[in-house]
């Protein structure tokens, strides 16, 4: 198993739901950057679990050690190695049923993989809780790209059958967006936000789950990033977007709708705005050829419900190779999508970062 990616920065996560904690490696970082403590702070707040009713009570502080790669507030050019202790588990909650292989879950494929020995605890190494380690190094992704003007904003697009606002429409200033990030659940249509609450909460009280869709932009990019084929900018968002647990399906632009179009509507027709080319419209999400087109780049990001529910369901007891059924006891969140939304800016941030040229 290998959990490290990326190019010009690598990045290695580690560490499991219930075990000492999680944390991440950064290695090739710029020497001399003085990191935003409270920038990463913030969104560390933004991912972290028991703030209210509608996400699990599992209250994690998800404070971070840095226990090297910086010196007198700098980094140093070493990897930077970042420490989150678990402080809330209930390892007991999975003691009985450790044999039972929960539906939705990575138990089966894990206890495959890895001959039995994975950690069973809360989902050990395929846990969404080392999504915290995704939000740190995504925080000075962002301010790396901060540098360079550019930024990433999303919002809860769908819960269910509800739906906002999207991006796309050609009338929305994304500008005006950017203070998506400080509302306690991030909609552009603030009733729609309202009534998806709600819904998760119904939800949950029938014990039951939800899943729903993040929609994002990545804001000022320059134009040129990415290769055809198998580095294609779509390629490298859609490597780390499919890595934070619970995505099943990611669209660019219009997606799966530009299926359903002519040619003459799904073309992005171009014109000079400023010395600049530009397109009227942006059904392609930013994106030609696998290299932006500097237009923002847009996509969304399907999750699936939660796979903890504590509905009874058919599994197998893994040992005796029976049939059983199974109700999950413990906490989890009845919708992960609120608390996905700087988890899929950070990765984006990631992705982003490691396409451009890196400046010592």
């Amino acid at each position: 198993m290998s959990g490290t990616w990326g190019k010009n920065i690598k990045y290695t996560i580690f560490g499991e739901s219930h075990g000492e904690g999680i944390g991440i490696v950064i290695d090739n970082l710029p020497p001399g950057l003085e990191l935003g403590m409270s920038n990463i702070k913030s969104e560390l707040r933004r991912r972290q679990p028991g703030t209210n009713n509608l996400n699990t009570t599992r209250n994690e502080p998800d404070e971070f050690d840095i226990l090297s790669g910086m010196f007198k507030g700098r980094t140093t050019g070493a990897p930077l190695c970042a420490f989150i202790k678990n402080t809330n588990q209930h390892s007991k909650d999975y003691d009985a049923i450790k044999n039972f292989i929960r539906p939705g879950h990575a138990d089966f494929t894990g206890f495959v993989k890895f001959k039995g020995f994975n950690d069973y605890r809360g989902g050990g190494h395929f846990s969404g809780r080392l999504t915290a380690a995704i939000v740190f190094a995504g925080a000075i992704a962002k301010q790396l790209l901060s540098q360079q003007n550019i930024s990433i904003i999303s919002h809860v697009y769908r819960i269910g059958d509800l739906c906002d606002v999207s991006m796309m429409k050609e009338d929305l200033l994304l500008e005006n967006c950017c203070n998506l990030s400080s509302l306690s659940f991030p909609t552009i249509d603030p009733a729609v936000g309202i009534a998806m609450q709600q819904k998760i909460s119904d939800i949950k009280a029938l014990g039951d789950s939800i899943g729903g869709i993040i929609e994002a932009a990545v804001v000022n990019l320059p134009t040129g990033l990415g290769s055809p084929f198998f580095d294609s900018l779509e390629s490298t968002i859609s490597h780390l977007i499919f890595s934070i647990p619970g995505v099943k399906g990611i669209e660019f632009g219009d997606g799966f709708d530009l299926a359903k179009m002519r040619g003459s509507d799904a073309n992005d027709q171009f014109y000079i705005e400023d010395h600049k080319v530009r397109t009227k419209t942006n059904h392609c999400g930013g994106i030609l050829g696998g290299i932006s087109t500097g237009m923002p780049i847009i996509f969304k990001a399907a999750f699936k419900p939660t796979a903890s529910i504590a509905l009874e369901q058919t599994t197998v007891n893994i040992n005796e190779l029976e049939n059983a059924t199974l109700k999950i006891m413990g906490r989890h969140d009845p919708c992960i999508v609120p608390r996905a939304l700087p988890v899929v800016e950070a990765a984006a941030a990631m992705a982003i970062l490691d396409c451009l040229p890196l400046t010592n």
